[in-house]
């Protein structure tokens, strides 16, 4: 059965379902849950615009992604705790949100990924991409995808 499950969020709508969904199905199984935050990378900057102020914006989003995650993950750990799961947390600034939760859940050592998907269709999609569709397609370990 499935011991460690790695459970990613974003502080979107569903982060709420994410985090009590899959604290209430580890506790049935025993199985202790990873919370991971993927927060974009800066942008790239501007040509010609002054290195000083690149350094700068860089290390306001740098702070500010820290603190959105580590508010996310202080949220899940307080869950977890009042669920009696075994919990722990992990960021990181990524170019690409899919292969981070890829590579986090096998550093990890998770046997099975926990997402929530919005569920847009495949209009959607088109539009917005589906980072559950693209964890799907490169992971092997089995995906629980919540609705």
């Amino acid at each position: 059965m499935f011991k460690h499950l790695l459970v990613p969020i974003d502080g979107s709508d569903l982060t709420d379902r994410a985090m009590t969904a899959s604290l209430e199905f580890a506790r049935q199984l025993g199985a202790s849950v990873t919370g991971f935050v993927a927060e974009p990378v800066a942008a790239p900057p501007t040509p010609g615009r002054p290195p000083s102020l690149i350094r700068q914006e860089t290390l306001e989003h740098d702070a500010m992604t820290a603190a959105h995650a580590s508010s996310l993950l202080e949220r899940f750990a307080g869950l977890a705790k009042e669920a009696g799961v075994p919990f722990t947390g992990h960021h990181a600034q990524v170019p690409r949100v899919d292969k981070a939760i890829v590579a986090a859940a096998e550093s990890q050592g998770c046997d099975m990924i926990v997402m929530v998907t919005h569920g847009r269709g495949a209009f959607g999609e088109f539009l917005f991409g589906s980072q559950t569709k693209a964890v799907l397609a490169g992971s092997s370990l089995p995906l629980l995808v919540l609705h």
